[in-house]
């Protein structure tokens, strides 16, 4: 661990100042950590996210409350994650990857026991808020971990790789929620999570390496928030956090509506949904798997954009047939795969655009764009809880606007890029 190298695309730039200056900071490992243990801690929070889904309509009964209220297991949990990502990253800077990874995951196997064992619903929402504070630290620090040792293009292709092959678990439990479900009651769905969490906690411990080894760019307290400064005020990076956060949020909008609509107004039982929900966890697979091979041959500018074009393409469709007449599950799903499979080429790309703005902050820059992407994950559930209606309507005109801003915040990366001189950074065409 002591030899270190530059990661492969990283040059002196002479001392000139600008975000590529601080990429000589950043010394990359030669050693890489495992694929399968960075594809392992970023999903456990997405599966603990979806698993419980199928269960949401029926809570209503179980603690005796309405929607609205149940709504706030999914929209609390985001906030959860959103604010957690923003002390964890920069944590992660100060003190290293892998302590603030295996804190993380114990805080989440102990939320996720809370949960299991909860008698009214605000012990659940309390289970969940816990749960997903531990679980997000596998979402943000894998990011980090991957811009450790990869460069810019490098780091797309990973994420894109990852996302593809760790999709599986939260894209299988939906269905596997509704199984459950449907045979032993919601509360098996957290037992099953603390069995997996509890063997990705004993994996990580014993084969996850540490691969932040200068510290030196962030000191304190003073620093992280510093460091939250001197990100937001670039624009290049506000774009990115814009478009990651609002193309999330297109996706969480279904998330919010889609159980509702599909169970409560078309009558289907809870597996129907998980079943058609694995169609959406393909196509986000898909865009992912094009993300892995493309990003490094056309750029990670060119899949941001046509990764937010086809969104807006796949949202037009869905308000179409909204506005048509009477849906079926398939009228609700396909358009929403068309998403998917943007979402999959667009995320990984401007995740890794927006981290590489400053290398050295590599932590701070997942934790921040991880915030605001929950968080306006967060808000666009809780609005769509709270407008939901009889009707696909309000969810789809949530969606709409998210997937609109979306591609405004990447418009506005862009523009800022190619205003940038050379010396100071990354192109817009992503060299």
């Amino acid at each position: 661990m002591s030899e270190t190298l530059q990661a492969p695309g990283d040059h002196d730039q002479g001392g000139k100042s600008g975000p590529v200056s601080h990429e000589t900071t950043a010394a990359v490992p030669r050693r890489r950590p495992s694929l399968a243990i960075l594809i392992a801690v970023t999903a456990l929070g997405p599966m603990a996210l979806n698993i419980f889904m199928p269960s949401m309509p029926g809570m209503q009964a179980v603690f005796n409350t309405d929607m609205a209220t149940i709504q706030f297991t999914l929209s609390l949990y985001l906030f959860g994650v959103a604010v957690s990502q923003l002390f964890l990253g920069p944590l992660s800077d100060r003190f290293g990857r892998r302590p603030v990874l295996l804190w993380g995951m114990l805080l989440f196997l102990v939320g996720t026991l809370l949960c299991a064992f909860a008698g009214t619903i605000g012990e659940l929402i309390v289970g969940r808020i816990v749960q997903a504070v531990g679980g997000c630290a596998g979402l943000v620090l894998g990011r980090a971990i991957v811009r450790d040792t990869h460069s810019r293009e490098e780091s797309a292709s990973m994420i894109g790789y990852i996302t593809m092959a760790m999709v599986v678990a939260p894209m299988m439990a939906p269905l596997l929620g509704g199984i459950i479900d449907d045979l032993f009651g919601w509360q098996a769905s957290f037992f099953l999570l603390f069995a997996v969490g509890a063997v990705v906690v004993l994996l990580a411990w014993r084969f996850l390496i540490e691969t932040h080894t200068d510290r030196s760019a962030v000191a304190g307290p003073a620093s992280m928030l510093r460091g939250f400064g001197t990100l937001l005020k670039d624009t290049a990076f506000a774009g990115y956090a814009i478009n990651i956060a609002f193309t999330t949020a297109v996706f969480f909008a279904f998330l919010a509506g889609a159980p509702f609509i599909m169970i409560e107004i078309m009558g289907r039982p809870p597996s129907e949904y998980g079943i058609y929900f694995v169609l959406n966890g393909a196509s986000y697979m898909a865009g992912n798997f094009l993300s892995g091979v493309l990003s490094t041959r056309v750029g990670p500018e060119r899949m941001v954009f046509s990764g937010s074009l086809i969104a807006l393409v796949g949202v037009a469709l869905l308000t179409g047939l909204a506005l048509s007449g009477e849906m079926i599950p398939i009228m609700l799903f396909g358009p929403v795969m068309l998403v998917g499979l943007a979402n999959g080429l667009s995320l990984p790309n401007a995740t890794a655009s927006a981290i590489s703005i400053r290398p050295d902050l590599a932590g701070t820059a997942s934790g921040l764009t991880g915030f605001l992407q929950m968080m306006v994950g967060a808000l666009a559930s809780f609005v769509v809880g709270q407008v939901q209606t009889d009707s696909a309507l309000p969810m789809v005109m949530v969606m709409t606007a998210a997937a609109v801003i979306a591609f405004l915040g990447y418009l506005v990366a862009r523009t800022a890029l190619a205003l940038r001189p050379a010396a100071e950074g990354l192109s817009p065409g992503g060299d």
